[in-house]
């Protein structure tokens, strides 16, 4: 298994909601938010880095499981709202029409957020992870990519951007075995066979090249009894 899983119970960040004015509960949300009827839905959250001096942003569509993850400078919470803003407004506005996230005081500018991408902001209750159990089950993958431990400052977006492609392709069986970049771009913007097809003949070709160059090195070097 990638990673294992933990049973639900009440844990979290410890992060209080009363520095975050007019929040609305997840409790009021649109049904189809609830029933992931409708894409353009999102759930959010934070990686932490090394000693918590950096951190990155983690989103995933709620419907397709699409991951797109943001660089965050630091934990200002006016920060935060404009680079989520700015990876959301990426996509077009019938794919981005609500974020759930925690009561992290990262989140404190909630309005900036959709004052800027026009995605409506959603909290679920404190200490209550299973509310955003997607994005949680999201960001135990990501651990892959970005170990506990790690500096998470080093990454640009351009490499957070490649990590998150490569969940994005990743079939899932939730998804019937299909990737969920398959399921949210526009239908034909992705070959799901032709980029697996690219990607196992470049593994193959690979493989070889490794091979040859290996088998090359073992002729050409001297034996251990030539003077």
């Amino acid at each position: 298994m990638r990673r294992q899983h933990k049973t639900g119970k009440t844990q979290g960040r410890k992060k209080g909601s009363n520095n975050i004015s007019e929040i609305v509960l997840i409790d009021q949300r649109p049904s189809e938010i609830e029933q992931r009827l409708i894409l353009g839905h999102w759930e959010g959250d934070m990686i932490v880095g090394k000693d918590n001096h950096s951190q990155v942003g983690t989103l995933v569509e709620r419907t397709t499981l699409f991951v797109a993850l943001v660089k965050l400078e630091n934990f200002k919470a006016e920060n935060t709202a404009m680079a989520f803003s700015r990876i959301l407004n990426r996509f077009q506005s019938q794919l981005r029409r609500s974020l759930t996230y925690d009561q992290g005081t990262e989140m404190c500018h909630h309005k900036l957020l959709t004052q800027a991408s026009g995605v409506k902001v959603y909290f679920a209750h404190p200490r209550s992870r299973w509310e955003r159990g997607i994005v949680e089950n999201i960001n135990g993958l990501l651990r892959q990519y970005l170990p506990r431990g790690t500096d998470l400052s080093l990454f640009s977006q351009q490499e957070l951007d490649d990590i998150a492609w490569l969940l994005n392709t990743r079939p899932r069986k939730t998804l019937g075995w299909k990737g969920p970049a398959e399921l949210f771009l526009p239908e034909g913007a992705f070959d799901f066979v032709q980029y697996w097809s690219a990607k196992t003949e470049s593994a193959a070709l690979g493989r070889l090249i490794r091979r040859s160059a290996t088998r090359y090195y073992a002729e050409s070097s001297p034996s251990d009894n030539h003077t």
